[in-house]
């Protein structure tokens, strides 16, 4: 199965432990499919998704439309995990460019791939570390 970035899936999470996102639940898909595809093993990178509102830059909105989704969502950068392939139960569509663009904008400010300014809309605890900290 090749799923590019910001297809929507819906995957079986379980089992988790602790504040981990659980249960069957949808996804967008982050992991390249070119990468993915040459991996020994079938995984895949995955953003859960909530109808819980979030702010800043880790839990962009997004809309109902031709990602399958019925209500506006929130995903929640800072539940990114690698799933089998296995566990993909169902594919909905595609979020829009824009929605994908600031998925991958939280990506890089959780991992801290990308230099960032001080973001209002962030709380203290979600904003980056100054340079070289």
């Amino acid at each position: 199965m090749t799923l590019t970035r910001g297809t929507v899936v819906l995957v079986d999470l379980d089992p988790t432990r602790g504040h981990e996102q659980h249960g069957k639940r949808p996804c967008v898909a982050v992991s390249d499919p070119e990468v993915v595809a040459d991996q020994r093993f079938p995984l895949l990178g995955v953003v859960p998704l909530t109808r819980t509102a979030g702010s800043g830059a880790l839990y962009p909105e997004l809309h109902p439309g031709p990602s399958g989704l019925t209500d506006t969502s929130y995903a929640l950068i800072d539940h990114v995990r690698s799933v089998d392939k296995r566990r993909v139960r169902r594919v909905f569509g595609r979020i829009r460019d824009g929605e994908m663009a600031a998925i991958a904008e939280g990506l890089a400010l959780f991992f801290g791939l990308a230099e960032h300014r001080a973001d209002p809309d962030l709380s203290p605890a979600q904003q980056p570390p100054p340079h070289g900290g």
